[in-house]
């Protein structure tokens, strides 16, 4: 079970990698560094939350007029991990 962005294991994605999490049966979240996403350049990290295979907005993690989130720290990753534990009520699986 994923707590926190030490237990995440990566596999490549283009140029980078990618991480999805599975929080119970609806929600995924996809967390990814690669050459096209928001703060790849300063080594930050981009999320973005789906529902039912649809991205999704959501509200504490994502901003009301976006589905992805960019420009984030491991520390940041940690704290959106945790908030989807909190609102999910199940930890995340790796898929």
């Amino acid at each position: 079970m994923v707590k926190c962005f030490d237990d995440l294991e990566f596999r490549k994605l283009y140029d980078g990698v990618q991480c999805i999490l599975e929080f119970g049966n609806s929600f995924e979240l996809s967390i990814v560094q690669h050459g096209g996403s928001y703060g790849s350049k300063q080594g930050l990290y981009e999320i973005a939350v789906f529902e039912n295979g649809r991205q999704k907005i959501m509200p504490g993690i994502t901003e009301n007029y976006d589905t992805v989130k960019g420009y984030l720290s491991k520390e940041d990753v940690t704290s959106i991990i945790k908030k989807m534990i909190s609102m999910t009520g199940v930890s995340g699986i790796i898929t």
